[in-house]
């Protein structure tokens, strides 16, 4: 078995060698975006592309006509990795999320490693994870034990620092309907039942929670129906709300404390209401020291400063629902100047060019460098395994 020395060196030369192939995909996926749930062009330019490099490739995958999954090999080894892309864009700014450079990481490290997978006696998969910004495919591909035998997740987001974690809110997205009694506005309105009173009694209650909850907790949510026209008294208005908190139990007591909210409402209106998920439910981040630590390692190996705040919350993602499966590592690289924030035009603007293409090739020999580390040390990935068996 090559020493991790000779499989970095290996690694380098590999992520140098495939760069300019991918990077010039990631700039037409930039050029080209597609919204969560439509990656119909995207998902088949990168299957045809690990198709070309020698992939086996399930597309579609997990019941998701734009999801895959890519085999390299005889897929007989004794550990397994899954390294995530995403690909999705958000509507009107495009990849303002960077999805299209972190998709391309994903793909160069995966392509690069091909070739070390006998000698790490580990099968490296490419996952391709679509549906990100809405209703994050992880989550359905956990609910369909996808990641059960996987030893490892990993992906790189796309930010304005380097960061070795992220610190993720949990979320639960509902929609809270009312239903009432329509009625004359004017000739009538005794007869009637105001649904839309009863949301906006709902909106109150909700700030008024907002002083006696813990400081990570997000409450933000907007009217998607308050009625058909101002000389009706509404029958039915329904509201989207989101939840976030850093930890899991406390957010579905913010569930409870939400519905108490409606009822609450409709106990002073006279309306009724019901609620639905609107996505899948977004997990907080598990994280792992003992891979974190090697993860730190790799970053110095690379001279890439870590220069972020770790403590600071970085929002909500999917990959948070992996990481209560098997170990995942969800690390940052700084695309852009400090201060320019995520999901705007000027970091859409940052996902192209020389310093695009750099940080594709910093994030794909990251993520293979972090495999490398952990699966040619038995300690390593025992220590890994130890540290996700802890609650």
């Amino acid at each position: 078995m090559k020493t991790y020395e000779e499989m970095k060196e290996t690694i380098l030369k590999t992520v140098e060698e495939n760069l300019s192939e991918i990077a010039v995909l990631s700039d037409d996926i930039s050029a080209h975006p597609e919204l969560s749930g439509e990656e119909y062009e995207t998902s088949r330019k990168l299957v045809e592309l690990l198709r070309k490099k020698g992939f086996d490739v399930e597309y579609p995958f997990a019941g998701l006509d734009t999801a895959f999954k890519g085999v390299y090999g005889s897929d007989s080894h004794t550990y397994k990795v899954a390294v995530l892309a995403e690909y999705d864009a958000l509507p009107g700014i495009g990849h303002a999320c960077g999805h299209n450079v972190s998709g391309a990481i994903s793909m160069l490290a995966a392509i690069s490693m091909a070739g070390l997978q006998d000698e790490l006696d580990c099968d490296i998969h490419i996952l391709g994870t679509p549906n990100e910004e809405i209703d994050g495919a992880k989550c359905g591909m956990v609910d369909q034990h996808v990641f059960d035998h996987y030893d490892m997740a990993m992906m790189i987001h796309l930010y304005d620092q380097n960061l070795l974690y992220c610190k993720l809110l949990g979320l639960h997205q509902y929609l809270y309907t009312f239903h009432g009694k329509a009625a004359h506005a004017s000739a009538a309105p005794w007869d009637g039942i105001n649904a839309l009173n009863a949301a906006q009694l709902m909106f109150h209650g909700i700030d008024m929670m907002r002083q006696h909850v813990t400081p990570d907790v997000r409450m933000h949510g907007v009217y998607r129906n308050g009625g058909a026209a101002p000389n009706i008294v509404p029958e039915e208005a329904s509201a989207e709300f989101y939840w976030r908190a850093l930890d899991k139990e406390y957010l579905y007591g913010i569930d409870e404390r939400a519905d108490r909210c409606a009822e609450g409402a409709c106990l002073m209106t006279g309306a009724t209401w019901e609620k639905a998920l609107t996505a899948a439910m977004y997990d907080t981040m598990k994280n792992n020291d003992s891979g974190i630590e090697a993860l730190r390692e790799v970053y110095e190996e690379l001279g890439i400063e870590i220069n972020g705040d770790h403590d600071a919350i970085f929002g909500s993602s999917d990959i948070g629902n992996v990481s209560f499966v098997c170990p995942t590592f969800h690390p940052t690289l700084q695309l852009v100047d400090r201060g320019v924030a995520i999901h705007t035009r000027e970091f859409a603007a940052g996902n192209t060019g020389e310093r695009a293409h750099k940080t594709i090739a910093d994030g794909a020999k990251v993520i293979g460098l972090q495999i490398a580390k952990i699966f040619s040390d038995e300690n390593r990935i025992q220590a890994m395994k130890a540290d996700f068996a802890k609650k």
